[in-house]
């Protein structure tokens, strides 16, 4: 059987999900296409936003901007794909007017430090990108890879070595494997790619990954490469080699796509319907306007595909500059309208269940 790769399918992903409150990359620019949006949908102002961070939306964030800004003379929406931490780092030093992370606000610290910049409220997370975690590999001769989380976490830590291990041979009975040394490339830069795929292996591999959940890459060995595009050009550079991006980019560079493991048992293709039932299992777990999700990377769902994330807009819920409020809110509406988000599908995202969505706009109204 060879790998497919399909574009994510919007009414099956946010189908799977419209009953729940929640759900659950980073990418740069592997856009397709063009899209367009009725003027009657779009709230214009004029002036200039800068934003930075998640490189996993960026591809999202460049066709809304540039969207946006044929609709309405006088804006100028900067978004700059750095990096999740470097995004935060930025909104608390007050030189990005959002940032884009696709891990929420660590509690304490960071997040003490970024509604320290927000007079009079705070500082929320609001979903804004859903997108799943390709396991992105490069090997002759093998076109259908099946990983357990296990062996998923046991080729990041360096354990496995050669792609004739023998559990990776258990994982994928009766395949031909060769036995090429493994490259596992990972993200040099802190990245909320690497939070949330270090996050999956703590909850699913928790015996075979013993190096946490964290922003910044902590296991010895491996490649390690600047952003989402160079751990995709390292991949796609050398036989042999697997890394961890958003699907966007896997497609876009022609990448096999490992399916992997759930809680179900199922070894379950990355397709836009199985990341939708992965993402039904997320729950909001923030409080008033802070709309953080968790996401359940062990799902038991059947056929659901368990590596899936969040790209979240950091935004001060009070506190904005007068001469920014508007651009801000009127940019960031048609994000999470039924429109911005119907953009999503053909650049390798999922669209918000609407549910969520809804709860998303309503925030953004009230921003001040």
């Amino acid at each position: 059987m060879t790998l497919k790769r399909h574009g994510i399918i919007a009414g099956v992903a946010v189908g799977a999900v419209l009953a729940v409150a929640g759900c659950g990359s980073d990418n740069t620019d592997a856009a397709t296409g063009g899209g367009s949006a009725s003027a009657s949908v779009i709230d214009c102002a004029t002036g200039t936003l800068t934003a930075q961070g998640s490189t996993a939306q960026k591809t999202a964030m460049d066709e809304w901007v540039k969207i946006y800004q044929q609709q309405c003379a006088g804006a100028q929406v900067n978004y700059q794909g750095t990096g999740s931490g470097a995004g935060i780092q930025a909104f608390i030093g007050k030189t990005a007017d959002f940032a884009g992370s696709d891990s929420a606000l660590k509690d304490g610290e960071e997040q003490t430090s970024a509604s320290a910049r927000c007079t009079g409220g705070q500082a929320v997370n609001l979903p804004m990108v859903v997108g799943p975690i390709a396991i992105a590999y490069n090997l002759d001769g093998v076109k259908d890879l099946q990983l357990s989380p296990a062996t998923i976490a046991k080729i990041f830590s360096g354990v496995i070595t050669a792609w004739d291990d023998a559990a990776i041979k258990t994982d994928n009975p009766g395949a031909t494997l060769p036995s090429t040394k493994i490259l596992a490339v990972h993200r040099s830069d802190s990245s909320g790619t690497t939070d949330n795929l270090t996050n999956y292996l703590t909850s699913a591999a928790a015996s075979d990954w013993t190096f946490g959940k964290d922003k910044v890459w902590k296991a010895p060995g491996g490649q390690a490469e600047k952003g989402s595009d160079g751990v995709a050009a390292a991949v796609k550079r050398a036989s042999g080699a697997i890394g961890y991006v958003e699907w966007s980019y896997a497609q876009v560079n022609g990448l096999g796509v490992a399916k992997v493991r759930n809680g179900a048992g199922e070894f379950a293709e990355l397709t836009g319907e199985s990341a939708g039932k992965a993402i039904a299992g997320a729950q909001v777990v923030g409080t008033g306007d802070d709309l953080k999700l968790k996401i359940d990377y062990n799902t038991t769902q059947a056929g659901a595909y368990p590596i899936v994330l969040v790209a979240y807009e950091i935004v001060c819920t009070k506190g904005n500059p007068a001469d920014k409020l508007a651009l801000l809110k009127g940019f960031l509406s048609y994000t999470a309208s039924t429109e911005g988000q119907g953009q999503l599908e053909r650049l390798g995202y999922a669209p918000l269940p609407e549910t969520l969505r809804g709860k998303v706009a309503g925030v953004i109204t009230t921003l001040a």
